[in-house]
């Protein structure tokens, strides 16, 4: 994957800070099924890496952990604040953590390593944060996410207009060989028009492009063009996300 220009990234979720959580359906149910997948895990030190607002956080805060609740935007640890979700708060990159080595029981990241330039890296820096026989547990989106979008714009224009993300197979072979358990789905959110299923990413920061952000309010013309090409289900706008959920332990 190119370099990912990060302070875009995190400008791009501090704008969406404010109304991040009325359209985060997919984090939540991506995160409940993260926490199917590990079970009771006897964890009294918490790292959310990419809290967002810190629904999560706070989950682990209220089960008795201690949490430090990490993101790249500060508009997003604010609202963390707000919500109490942690006991620390840290601006900071997952593949450049600012903790010691070996502090937590747990690293758990919520769609959030997506937005490495390097998974590998990524995903050592959390295991080095991580205890020997603690895990780190992470969801992501691969490749196969957002086809509705892809298929729409095609009648636009020949620009990208959606993140391209890792397949499978790269995401395990990101792991070196370390990962526990792995499971993969698809989630697919119905909307009641194409401009509600696009705002629906907006409204959690996902506008950012890997290629960079595009400028530029959609035209009349572009907007019916995307509603007419857009893959509808039983008068529904779908989006459907690939999901990758991953269960790494320390050694």
């Amino acid at each position: 994957m190119a370099s990912v220009n990060k302070s875009a990234v995190a400008a791009a979720f501090g704008r969406a800070a404010a109304s991040y959580d009325r359209f985060a359906g997919l984090q939540r149910l991506s995160g409940e099924a993260l926490l199917k997948r590990i079970g009771h895990l006897d964890a009294q030190a918490v790292l959310d890496a990419g809290c967002g607002t810190g629904a999560f956080s706070r989950r682990w805060r209220e089960a008795g952990c201690r949490v430090t609740a990490l993101d790249l935007s500060e508009e997003m640890l604010t609202q963390a604040r707000m919500n109490e979700a942690a006991q620390e708060y840290i601006c900071g990159d997952i593949e450049a953590l600012p903790l010691a080595q070996a502090s937590v029981d747990l690293v758990w990241s919520n769609l959030a390593v997506q937005w490495c330039s390097d998974l590998s890296r990524g995903l050592s820096e959390l295991l080095r944060v991580t205890r020997p026989g603690g895990h780190v547990a992470f969801s992501t989106l691969c490749d196969g996410s957002l086809p509705e979008i892809h298929q729409a714009w095609q009648a636009v224009d020949a620009r990208p207009h959606a993140n391209r993300f890792l397949s499978e197979r790269q995401i395990i072979n990101a792991c070196a060989g370390q990962l526990l358990d792995y499971h993969c789905e698809t989630l697919t959110l119905d909307f009641a028009d194409a401009l509600s299923a696009m705002r629906s990413l907006k409204g959690i920061g996902a506008t950012h492009l890997h290629d960079g952000r595009r400028t530029g309010l959609l035209t009349r013309g572009q907007l019916q063009a995307l509603s007419l090409a857009w893959p509808q289900r039983q008068g529904a706008y779908p989006l459907s996300y690939h999901l990758f959920y991953g269960v790494l332990k320390r050694d």
